[in-house]
């Protein structure tokens, strides 16, 4: 069973090893490939000096080694926090300082526009991805990618390391903290478990049907719960992941075509970039099996353009925040009679409407959605106030219950139609 994150790429290897698993600019790593370079990054990050339950920042663009090291952190039973490489050097430093970030995963370039201040904010190591011969003068310590997995190589398995480390954790432990945009102050570090990033790509995979044959374009950034996630299901499933930058709408249609993606993820605004084009309208994409919304609501005019373009691709729109991953989707065979809905309840998970009394709403009452499941995370990273007005106990435990299980509320209001459709207010 997968109980840790790494746990989907160690299984994957075993059961596909000469699979392709992951793809970017040129670099493509099979799963047996891909399995051994994570095994020894984490044994170098422990050689280093990486205690276990450490935060470990990840400040690159979408890349192999992004994607490698999320699952290097998980191996070395660390903890993962990726950061978006658009953030401007005072937003990742408050990053570095709030989650006590010492390890930092990045390239020289983003080095090198805020290197004085994250030494400042903590940073005591930095593997660059970039530079096979950085220099340091101690303080803080640098070192390469390949030299780091070469300290790990050099020690030819987890197993061979000091102690029992890699042997011990659970699936309760912190996996990864992902920042909010911080739309409403700054940025908060929502953590989550590996239990929820293990249930949430098992979740998603089996709405979406996805399998070892599916390719999908990670054209989200894995800072952002739903790439993440492409990445969890794509892994788990022993599928492809294709990790893709862009600029402009023909880039990704060229990546559609040439790489032959069957499952895409967007927000509304990459939607409304791509059907904008009329590269992309007056190309077919015969692989693309489905794509999925999420983000906010897609406005009716770009859903109109991506269901007559894409004619033979199923339409996923669905709902989720960062402190409960995903929440609804919306099946595309309901989306000619319901498509304003953000749809029902993802499997294994109870969504509820309350008002303002705590009671469940009726049909047609509008109150706060509020998600009981697997996925809810663990609260805020060092916020432990905000956490309890954010996730708070069931409000109808089973009876007998003395701990009732905490579900989030979203602060997002909702109403639900007489079929149990949910639709933003």
């Amino acid at each position: 069973m997968d109980f840790l994150l790494h746990h989907l790429l160690r299984h994957s290897a075993d059961r596909s090893p000469d699979s392709e698993a992951i793809a970017s600019k040129g670099r493509r790593l099979t799963y047996a490939e891909a399995w051994a370079e994570v095994t020894q990054l984490a044994g170098g990050l422990r050689e280093l000096g990486v205690q276990r339950d450490e935060r470990i920042g990840i400040w690159l663009p979408a890349s192999v080694e992004q994607a490698l090291g999320i699952f290097s952190c998980s191996a070395a039973r660390a903890i993962a926090v990726p950061i978006h490489d658009s953030l401007f050097p005072r937003q990742v430093e408050h990053i570095v300082r709030d989650a006590g970030i010492r390890t930092l995963i990045t390239n020289r370039r983003s080095w090198g526009t805020a290197y004085q201040s994250l030494v400042e904010a903590g940073i005591s190591r930095v593997i660059l991805t970039d530079d096979s011969s950085p220099e340091s003068d101690g303080a803080p310590h640098i070192a390469s990618w390949a030299d780091v997995v070469a300290i790990g190589s050099a020690n030819s398995s987890l197993a061979s390391l000091r102690g029992t480390w890699q042997l011990g954790g659970t699936e309760c432990d912190l996996a990864a903290i992902l920042y909010t945009s911080g739309s409403t102050g700054r940025p908060k570090g929502v953590m989550l478990t590996h239990a929820n990033l293990t249930a949430g790509a098992s979740i998603v995979s089996d709405y979406l049907g996805i399998t070892a044959s599916d390719r999908l374009l990670a054209a989200l950034p894995f800072s952002f719960d739903a790439g993440l996630n492409q990445l969890t299901t794509a892994v788990q499933q022993g599928g492809s992941i294709v990790i893709f930058s862009f600029v402009l709408a023909k880039q990704i249609v060229r990546a559609l075509q040439d790489e032959r993606i069957t499952g895409l993820a967007g927000v509304p605004t990459f939607w409304n970039l791509l059907t904008q084009s009329k590269v992309f309208q007056e190309s077919q994409f015969p692989a693309l099996r489905y794509i999925t919304n999420t983000g906010g609501a897609m406005p009716q005019s770009t859903l109109a353009i991506l269901r007559r373009t894409l004619t033979q691709s199923r339409i996923f729109l669905m709902y989720g925040l960062t402190e409960a991953f995903r929440s609804t989707y919306l099946p595309p065979d309901e989306l000619d009679r319901r498509p304003t809905s953000i749809g029902k309840a993802i499997p294994d998970t109870e969504i509820l409407v309350i008002n303002e009394q705590g009671q469940l709403c009726l049909p047609g009452e509008v109150g706060e959605l509020v998600h009981h499941g697997p996925t809810v995370s663990a609260g805020y990273w060092g916020q432990p106030e905000l956490t309890d007005r954010v996730l708070r106990p069931h409000p109808f435990p089973l009876p007998g219950v003395v701990h009732p299980p905490r579900v989030c509320y979203s602060g997002d209001l909702v109403r639900a139609d007489e079929d149990g459709f949910l639709y933003f207010v």
